[in-house]
């Protein structure tokens, strides 16, 4: 039992000095942390001291700084305010000499005001009694040469009237002289440089409407049996085939010359290749008809191209390409609108106009051509309406509207377009027309002419290029000659269609004759 208390109070002592250890340890922690705490603490507060001091020197030099800044501020408000004093005072003293120098000028306004009240009160009195003295002279006139006043002033009117009208058309004639004289110069030396710089074969291929046969069998197989192939050719192309007693020819007679030159290649193939049945023609005239359409895109590129106009539209290089199957007057319009494109460029450049512009409205005048045997209309409607389709240049449609004189020219290059048009027409060997035709024009040009009041005869001359007028001297003098020429000219423009120019000549010759018996 003994035994078993010993280890049990052994254990127990331990225990409680154990506990007594920790906590003598634990008052030993306690007391080095308060002294750990109480050293943090006064070191914190020594910082915060130091901040706060510091603190307290930033917001006093901000203060100082703050204060400054607003002396200054507020010395140069004062500075402007002054300055605007200053300004305001010696506006006052410009307004107080204006209005000083404004009475001083109103005092000498009214002092003139009232002398010419004056003057005009006396010239007033001098006009009424100057209107008695005249009505009395008039008076006095009108008993002595025994005419009335109104009679008086007519006779002088036509007096007037008739030396003002000698004397405007002197000076008419004068300032056309001087105008044509300056014109014709320059004039003269554009065309002249555009001619000498353009080259061109004056021989162009006039028809395409005769085939040339290798013999005078080949009309037979041509025609077939009972006339079948010729039915055949004609159905495929639309065209009519005329064979008659020519030797070695038929004629191709079509008003479409896309038609006609399909005919025409058509019957070259089928001649070549001696198979000559409706089953093949129709398959050469479709084959015919693809490549001519491709040959057309080439042709218009190469025209385009050698143009040198830029990007144009598909389509009016397709109609560009057309053209060089249609002929005016014998001549190739594809060949024309080239010339007239190459005239117009060179004469703009002369002029320092926009020359790529020129050609281009020079090569699209005539594109209506390319269809007006097939739509209504006039070449030149039915060209402004296609390049206004095509979205062309404002100017390119004028150029096409204009160059017959249809519509009025609004621009230079208008004016070189339709310049080249006639150069490029009047031409020698470019155009031919039929004799009646060109009799037509002849008697339409002397008619118009003998039909103004005082022509005694008129005579077409130069191929219709000139017209002399022999006026009557007792009605026409020299000074009204030059307003009866321009009449005639203005009337030939308006009613007749021709190429080129056309030179109006009026002649007045006295002859005084006596007999000596």
């Amino acid at each position: 039992m003994n035994n078993i208390l010993i280890p049990i109070l052994a254990c127990l002592v331990g225990l409680v000095i154990g506990v007594i250890i920790m906590m003598i340890a634990s008052r030993n922690g306690l007391d080095a942390a308060r002294v750990q705490a109480e050293a943090l603490l006064d070191e914190s507060r020594v910082k915060a001291e130091n901040v706060i001091r510091q603190a307290t020197l930033d917001g006093k030099q901000q203060v100082y700084d703050m204060k400054l800044q607003a002396e200054k501020e507020i010395k140069d408000q004062r500075n402007r305010i002054q300055q605007t004093e200053n300004k305001l005072t010696r506006r006052e003293d410009n307004l107080n000499f204006r209005e000083e120098n404004l009475t001083v000028k109103e005092k000498k306004l009214d002092e003139k005001t009232k002398l010419a009240e004056d003057k005009l009160a006396n010239l007033s009195k001098m006009e009424a009694d100057l209107q008695d003295k005249i009505e009395s002279q008039v008076a006095v006139l009108e008993r002595t040469a025994g005419m009335s006043q109104d009679d008086a002033r007519k006779e002088l009117m036509d007096i007037v009237e008739k030396r003002t009208e000698k004397e405007i058309a002197a000076y008419l004639r004068e300032q056309q002289d001087i105008a044509e004289e300056k014109a014709a110069d320059n004039a003269r030396t554009i065309i002249a440089n555009a001619i000498q710089r353009y080259s061109q074969e004056e021989t162009l291929e006039r028809t395409v409407s005769v085939v040339t046969l290798p013999s005078e069998d080949m009309k037979g197989r041509i025609i077939g049996r009972e006339g079948r192939n010729i039915k055949a050719i004609e159905q495929a192309t639309g065209v009519d085939l005329i064979i008659d007693d020519t030797p070695d020819v038929i004629t191709v007679s079509c008003f479409d010359p896309i038609r006609r030159e399909i005919a025409r290649q058509s019957l070259e193939i089928l001649m070549r290749d001696g198979r000559i049945q409706p089953g093949r023609i129709e398959e050469v005239v479709a084959k015919v008809t693809r490549d001519l359409d491709e040959s057309i895109m080439k042709i218009g590129d190469e025209a385009v191209f050698k143009m040198g106009i830029g990007r144009l539209n598909k389509e009016l290089i397709k109609l560009l390409g057309r053209l060089r199957f249609r002929y005016s007057y014998g001549q190739n319009v594809l060949e024309h609108s080239m010339e007239v494109a190459t005239f117009a460029g060179i004469m703009a450049a002369e002029l320092g106009l926009n020359q790529a512009l020129a050609k281009r409205a020079g090569l699209l005048h005539d594109i209506g051509k390319a269809i007006d045997f097939e739509q209504e209309g006039s070449h030149v409607e039915l060209g402004a309406k296609v390049a206004k389709k095509y979205g062309e240049n404002a100017t390119i449609i004028n150029a096409i509207e204009s160059h017959h004189g249809d519509v009025a020219a609004t621009g230079i290059i208008s004016e070189l377009v339709s310049a080249a048009d006639t150069l490029s027409a009047a031409r020698p060997g470019a155009r031919y027309e039929s004799m009646e035709n060109y009799i037509e024009r002849l008697e339409q040009l002397e008619k118009i002419a003998t039909g103004f009041d005082g022509v005694e005869r008129a005579f077409a001359i130069q191929a219709g290029r000139e017209i002399r007028v022999m006026v009557q001297p007792e009605k026409i003098n020299d000074v009204t000659m030059v307003k009866v020429a321009h009449d005639i000219k203005e009337k030939i423009e308006n009613e007749l269609t021709y190429p080129g120019q056309i030179k109006v000549t009026l002649i007045r010759e006295v002859r005084v004759q006596e007999l000596a018996q």
